[in-house]
């Protein structure tokens, strides 16, 4: 259980919808005393009487009645162990997995490929390799590969190289599972590259590897084979 300053007991994460003149003091004391706080895109009661949540993006916060004072934390039901604020949070962060743009990635198909896993990763990460060398031992899955090279002018001149190759899945493979360096000028377009940058902005996806699943849920950072199995299922 991941608990960052604070913690309350909540039975549920149901966010009724707050009256207008009293949502309109909170965001008005908050924007005028906190600076990241001037565009706030929602603000809503909690079940614990007198904690309300501001959400700006994904960034969840909490705070009393009138805006006075802030909580950055997390919301935990001690009764049951959910750490509420991380629910919520997966549910702003979702991705559905039909509207990725599949065009901008080289797909890896395994076995019958009938499971659908999308993965964002950069080819200088380290973490990225130790994930890939783990995803060879899931079998019946077609993986969607976005190249978002985020760690420097390293990863772009490999990632133009990866993806200009005849056989990308094979070149990101000898790459990242075998230590086997692309070649080649990357002479091709490029410009999916540039369009998984900017949906990795648009989706707040900073790390890598960053996993979506079929149901929209996502993973940030490398997880095993077993836990990549109870996702799929």
């Amino acid at each position: 259980m991941k608990i960052r300053f604070a913690t309350f007991a909540l039975a549920a994460l149901t966010l009724p919808a707050l009256a207008g003149a009293q949502e309109a003091v909170i965001r008005k004391n908050l924007a005028a005393r906190v600076h990241v706080l001037t565009e706030i895109d929602e603000v809503n009661k909690t079940p614990m009487p007198g904690l309300y949540e501001v959400r700006v993006g994904t960034d969840i916060f909490y705070t009393d009645a009138e805006g006075n004072f802030l909580i950055q934390g997390d919301l935990v039901d001690t009764r049951t162990r959910k750490n509420l604020t991380e629910e919520r949070v997966d549910k702003l962060t979702a991705i559905d997995f039909g509207s990725l743009p599949a065009q901008n990635a080289f797909t890896i198909v395994r076995g019958s490929g009938q499971r659908k896993l999308a993965v964002f990763e950069d080819p200088n990460c380290g973490y990225c390799k130790r994930f890939e060398k783990d995803l060879q031992k899931v079998d019946n899955v077609t993986v969607q590969l976005y190249l978002i090279p985020i760690l420097g002018e390293d990863s772009v001149a490999k990632a133009r190289q990866i993806w200009c190759s005849a056989d990308k899945s094979k070149a990101w493979l000898d790459w990242m599972v075998g230590g086997v360096a692309p070649k080649g000028n990357a002479v091709c377009n490029t410009e999916a590259l540039t369009a998984n940058l900017a949906f990795a902005r648009k989706y707040r996806i900073t790390g890598t590897p960053t996993l979506v699943f079929a149901d929209g849920t996502r993973v940030p950072g490398a997880i095993n084979a077993q836990q990549i199995e109870q996702r799929l299922k």
